[in-house]
């Protein structure tokens, strides 16, 4: 089951986190992953040994996905250089979290950037040979906060609730050509992102967690090598919820 043998796969903000474990259970049921990392060149050196010495295949490349005239250029050139791009996971995000009134406008357009726009181009690239293979599989990786809100994160939040129509969208365009697109919306994930946070501010979200506890990287990996595989194939314009039942 989930068996990816022969299929290449793209993961944006694939070097820790979220797409590092993304990339390492792709690569476990078979595909070959590219992790493309804007920055920290050992991190992404690091993903790719990890995946390598559990007997995957992986690559890591360096890709600026604000930038859509590198993202236009690169992607095709995976493609190219492997023959094929099967999958394409969006997973690349930032957050810079403050209260409304403080928000600078240069934050709020970083976010939109790389969240959403970076998203985007990433699709708009990886679509092209996918439609000369009539198949293919696109995952972007929203949050529960585009789809609950929170305090202190309305431009993160815009950004990942607009990543859910954009999934319903080209879901619906792109369905006639056999390519799925749809959506992981994480919870309360154990990252970089979360470790910031006091352990006060961590068991007052807990509390808020039906099944009281933080995720891992590893559960929502699972979700998107599910919607990765074929036997999700007849499943498009969904956003899959890996949230502890923290929104339902």
């Amino acid at each position: 089951m989930f068996d990816l043998s022969g299929k290449v796969a793209l993961v944006t903000g694939g070097s820790r986190g979220i797409g590092r474990a993304i990339g390492e259970g792709l690569a476990r049921h078979g595909a070959r992953v590219v992790l493309a990392y804007a920055n920290g060149e050992a991190q992404a050196r690091d993903a790719v040994r990890a995946v390598e010495e559990s007997g995957g295949r992986a690559e890591a490349v360096q890709l600026d996905v604000t930038n859509s005239a590198e993202v236009e250029q690169r992607i095709p050139e995976i493609a190219k250089r492997h023959g094929r791009l099967d999958i394409l996971i969006a997973n690349a995000g930032i957050s810079i979290d403050g209260l409304l009134i403080r928000l600078r406008d240069e934050d709020l357009e970083r976010i939109l950037a790389v969240n959403l726009r970076g998203a985007i181009a990433s699709a708009r690239a990886a679509i092209k040979p996918m439609m000369r293979a009539r198949t293919g599989r696109i995952v972007f990786v929203s949050s529960v906060v585009g789809e609950m809100g929170n305090a202190g994160q309305t431009a993160y939040a815009a950004s990942k609730a607009a990543l859910l129509g954009v999934t319903k969208s080209l879901a619906r365009e792109y369905a006639s050509r056999g390519i799925t697109v749809n959506a992981i919306s994480p919870g309360f994930i154990d990252t970089d992102m979360t470790a910031v946070l006091t352990e006060e501010q961590k068991q007052d979200i807990s509390t808020k967690i039906p099944l009281g506890r933080t995720g891992t990287p590893a559960e929502v990996a699972a979700a998107a090598v599910f919607l990765a595989s074929d036997e999700a194939g007849y499943i498009t314009g969904q956003s899959l919820r890996v949230n502890g039942g923290m929104y339902m």
